[in-house]
């Protein structure tokens, strides 16, 4: 930092990246506030009405603050610097949240740094992915009375496990299961794969299905809450959509007809798994969504937006343990390449591409019918009613240029074809078909040299010529 810049600094005074100090009591809660923010510089020898105080700045403290930074945990990175009797700490935004010094864990309010509060500090951890939910031991559930050996085989079935273990040992290997005291201890994705009603302790992993018979989404025809597993419910969410998607038949001339579905299904089912593996647990006011519209389908989410999320780029797992699972049953790929996959599913059935947008707090995911199902559900009489309906329209549309053309000839015969277009708004090569047309038909004629001739009008009753 220049002198320039720091006397600007100081006339601008404190604010959310900014700090003076006088001397450095207090300094480490100043450091873990800007680590748990976007990061700032803390002027020392400054006081807090911005006047220059100055500061002996020697090695000793510049030690000092370096070691008061080492003592925080995980340790911040900062930057020291040094102008006249001034020294700027810089303080880098931490990749490795929430940092705390050893009076607590402090994050920045504007000009301020305040103590965080139990839930705020837990928020932090959560969005830092520092607590994660499936992890999390389920303390309600009873082994013995609420396990479900039925749904541990059905998964070692569609994971091909054929060395099978006791169950307490397969388990751990799927880190769902913690032995405390002799006791079976299910984390929170063991309970979303294996208990009998999962919804008795997470009653919020429903999946919401609805059939709308209206396109604005007013009047519903069918409506379901999906409840068991996480297996159970891609399945039976499937199910729903399968019910009410629309298929058309192609024939090729081979004995089997071609199966046409209306949506992508198979990029559906993905973009299904992909909602029920990363939506947020911790959020409890709202259920996943399908919404089925005579136009579309919508997938509603519920999520907590990664840091420096890029759709397509960023790779992440909010739930580790759940995605793993569901990559053991073959039901997502270890890559994190779910959107990838949804639009090569798109494109394989020759369907447009999804509209996909986000929130902080919701993802949303938008398909469309597919463009093999609309061209082969165009029946013939919808063809021809089509093409009556253009045909009309472009007899309306000529005649009406007809009469603008006879209009501005018999106010000005010397016209030219460059001033037509330009007054009747189409290009000039549309007036010389247009002028052509019209002198087939008898309207008008054309007099003299190409250069310096004139337009001579025959028949104005137009509507008898067309």
């Amino acid at each position: 930092m220049k002198r320039d810049e720091l006397d600007i600094i100081l006339q601008e005074g404190e604010g959310y990246k900014i700090e003076f100090k006088e001397n450095i009591s207090g300094l480490d809660k100043e450091i873990v506030s800007f680590a748990n923010a976007s990061g700032g510089k803390i002027i020392i020898g400054i006081s807090d009405d911005g006047k220059c105080k100055g500061i002996d700045v020697t090695n000793k403290l510049k030690s000092q603050i370096q070691d008061i930074a080492n003592n925080c945990n995980p340790k911040p990175e900062i930057f020291i610097e040094k102008i006249d009797n001034i020294v700027i700490v810089d303080v880098k935004e931490g990749n490795d949240k929430p940092y705390q010094c050893p009076s607590g864990f402090y994050k920045r309010i504007g000009a301020n740094s305040q103590k965080m509060t139990r839930n705020e500090i837990q928020e932090l951890f959560k969005s830092e992915g520092k607590i994660r939910f499936d992890e999390l031991i389920a303390k309600d559930f009873n082994y013995n009375r609420d396990f479900d050996h039925d749904k541990l085989r059905k998964f070692i079935e569609l994971a091909s496990i054929t060395n099978y273990q006791k169950t307490d040992v397969i388990l751990s290997s799927l880190y769902v299961l913690q032995k405390r005291d002799k006791k079976m201890l299910l984390n929170n994705a063991g309970v979303l794969f294996f208990a009998k009603k999962p919804q008795q302790f997470i009653p919020w992993s429903i999946f919401t299905v609805v059939l709308y018979k209206d396109n604005g989404g007013i009047y519903i025809n069918d409506r379901k809450d999906i409840s068991g597993s996480l297996i159970d419910i891609v399945d039976q969410v499937m199910d729903f959509v399968r019910l009410y998607t629309k298929v058309a038949y192609k024939f090729t001339g081979m004995p089997q007809r071609i199966n046409i579905y209306e949506y992508p299904l198979e990029a559906i089912r993905e973009a299904v798994i992909n909602s029920v593996m990363h939506r947020d647990y911790f959020e409890h006011g709202h259920n996943n969504i399908l919404k089925f519209f005579p136009n579309r389908i919508e997938i509603e989410n519920v999520w907590s937006k990664p840091t420096n999320f890029k759709l397509g780029k960023t790779i992440f797992r909010r739930n580790q343990i759940i995605a793993d699972l569901f990559t053991r049953i073959h039901y997502a790929e270890k890559l994190g390449s779910g959107i990838g996959r949804i639009k090569e599913y798109c494109k394989k059935e020759n369907a447009p591409l999804p509209k996909i947008s986000y929130t902080d707090t919701h993802f949303y995911i938008v398909f469309k019918p597919s463009n093999e199902y609309i061209r082969l559900t165009m029946t013939e009489n919808k063809q021809n009613d089509a093409f009556e309906t253009w045909e009309k329209t472009t007899q309306k549309t000529t005649q009406k240029t007809t009469q603008k053309i006879i209009k501005l000839i018999s106010n000005n015969p010397y016209i030219t074809r460059k001033e037509l277009a330009e007054i009747v708004g189409i290009t000039e090569d549309g007036i010389k078909y247009q002028l052509n047309i019209m002198q087939k038909k008898g309207l008008i004629k054309r007099l003299g040299p190409k250069k310096g001739g004139y337009w001579q009008i025959i028949d104005n009753n137009i509507e008898n010529n067309e």
